[in-house]
């Protein structure tokens, strides 16, 4: 009996000793896991506001005048979008890999090259059925959340922009993007895997050094072996310290259980932003906890792709810094109506 006692006593002692532990390391302070001001947090009082393929239910989802619509809804849009590269080295902005879901053509974009694109005025106002990227039924023009067709003429521009085409929606690319909203936040998916996205990759930093653009974009993708090099760039040092990208699964994965756990100080990533949807596999990510958390770190959270109403209002009660939504104008009239209920 007396050793039964004493071994209980030694394990008590144990348990209290790493609850003291487990205590000390939920209360330490937590590092930055991205430097200086972090462009993806909220600079307001409100979520940044950021176009989905440029509001891609109120006109063409990556194209150029879909970006110009949610510029018009407010003119600091972070704008997200999704890249691929042509055959002839071409980044362009597109959310599939082929083209017969959102044109009037189709094949993989990798075996287009983009002069043959703007050559033939390949039209990117689609919303086509398809089956695993292939075109499945009748190519249907867009329409918008009136029913109606739309068309480039219907964009409100900027003074001093004329629509590229009338009818067409042209391909575009990510160096128009860039250059037309000079200023503007920019969330870059690159959609291709294996060494094509290691390709659109190179491409795009190339392009973000041409346009000193890394202290605006981020860069983002599903695939694992892409944000592997993302990390190694950052940790190389052959990026500015400005280098920005959000994680794919398996690090969001991580930080989403070390917060519940409370021990997210070990969480090492240099990444700047999680892009998370609402809920995953039964988990609501929708949490102040996790939001809370993330901010400590320095990193911000977005959330995608949300379309409802009382979900925003949700969203920028818990604290998020971003919510990406189909619909640029039904959120600013969400922000607008929040703000002056306060």
């Amino acid at each position: 009996m007396k050793k039964h006692g004493k071994g209980l006593t030694i394990a008590a002692c144990i348990l209290g000793g790493l609850l003291m532990v487990y205590g000390v390391l939920a209360l330490f302070p937590r590092p930055d896991n991205f430097p200086g001001d972090n462009p993806m947090r909220r600079d307001g009082t409100m979520p940044i506001l950021i176009a989905h393929g440029g509001g891609n239910r109120e006109f063409p989802d990556n194209t150029l005048e879909a970006f110009y619509n949610a510029y018009s809804v407010d003119p600091n849009v972070m704008m997200e979008t999704d890249v691929s590269i042509t055959k002839d080295g071409v980044v362009i902005l597109s959310h599939d890999t082929t083209l017969d879901r959102k044109t009037n053509v189709t094949g993989a974009i990798a075996d287009w090259n983009y002069s043959d694109l703007m050559a033939q005025k390949v039209d990117f106002g689609y919303t086509n059925p398809t089956s695993d990227g292939v075109l499945n039924g009748e190519r249907e023009h867009f329409r918008g959340p009136d029913g109606l067709e739309k068309y480039p003429v219907d964009v409100v521009y900027p003074e001093g922009v004329s629509p590229r085409d009338e009818t067409v929606f042209l391909a575009t690319t990510l160096e128009e993007l860039l250059t037309a909203f000079p200023e503007n936040r920019i969330n870059v998916e690159i959609k291709q895997s294996g060494e094509l996205g290691i390709a659109a990759m190179e491409e795009v930093l190339r392009l973000l050094e041409q346009y000193d653009a890394f202290d605006r974009v981020v860069l983002a993708s599903f695939h694992e072996e892409l944000f592997d090099r993302y990390c190694e760039l950052a940790k190389d040092g052959t990026v500015p310290e400005t280098f920005m990208f959000s994680p794919a699964y398996a690090s969001a994965t991580t930080f989403f259980v070390l917060q519940m756990l409370k021990l997210d100080l070990f969480y090492g990533d240099p990444v700047c932003v999680f892009q998370l949807p609402t809920e995953e596999l039964g988990f609501s990510l929708a949490a102040e906890g996790l939001v809370r958390a993330a901010q400590k770190h320095n990193l911000a959270v977005h959330y995608w792709t949300i379309n409802d109403e009382d979900e925003m209002r949700y969203l920028i009660d818990i604290g998020a810094d971003g919510i990406m939504t189909d619909y640029p104008h039904l959120l600013q009239d969400v922000y607008t109506a929040y703000t002056a209920e306060q």
